[in-house]
């Protein structure tokens, strides 16, 4: 799996250094087995989670925006775990309000030994930090009206929303309206996935 992935990151502008490929199939060894057991996720073959959560993840790496980054609505820490291995300078808080999941984040944060990341169980409603976070990222959100409905009160700012889409409709960026702004739209290349892939940036100010 470790050459696999080495093979597909060829395939990407991004430079993931040895330490955390190795990082990153260790990852994806324990979502597998944790998932026999907890049901994290609907992908139950490793080489299809290499591509759809390894992969679908760090490929928004280039995206981010400043320091500070929180991933609403995480689930297994997705795709906030595989970006705070490829990011080490940047602090990552992965909050998601099912037990399970952030117990599983907590695993991989002790067994990967990863200091910038802080797991947080709590709905993102009651979760008010302070500072806010630079780039606030989610995949997890129906609809862009949604996710700043529902995560307003958490970018700094200047902080920005890096939302993660399949497809942003006209209709669905319509509904983006003021104080918020739509920056870019950037299309993301997943090498071996069919499916389509954005990433949606929006200011906060």
């Amino acid at each position: 799996m470790a050459d696999r992935l080495s093979q597909l990151l060829k395939q990407t502008d991004l430079t993931i250094s040895t330490q955390q490929q190795q990082q990153l199939i260790q990852l994806l060894g324990l979502l597998h087995k944790w998932n026999k057991a907890y049901n994290l996720t609907s992908v139950r073959d490793p080489a299809d989670m290499l591509i759809r959560h390894i992969l679908d993840s760090i490929v928004v790496s280039p995206y981010l925006h400043g320091q500070r980054i929180i991933d609403v609505g995480t689930g297994p820490g997705l795709p906030g775990l595989p970006l705070a291995i490829c990011n080490p300078d940047k602090e990552f808080v992965l909050l998601d309000s099912l037990g399970k999941r952030v117990s599983f984040i907590r695993q991989v944060v002790h067994e990967l030994q990863l200091t910038n990341v802080t797991p947080v169980l709590a709905r993102v409603q009651d979760y008010h930090p302070d500072p806010g976070f630079d780039s606030v990222v989610s995949r997890a959100f129906a609809s862009l009206a949604d996710m700043l409905s529902w995560c307003h009160h958490l970018p700094s700012a200047n902080g920005r929303f890096i939302a993660l889409k399949g497809l942003a409709t006209d209709e669905e960026l319509a509904a983006v309206e003021s104080p918020y702004r739509v920056l870019a739209i950037h299309e993301l290349k997943v090498p071996t996935l069919e499916a389509a892939r954005h990433v949606v940036e929006i200011s906060a100010e």
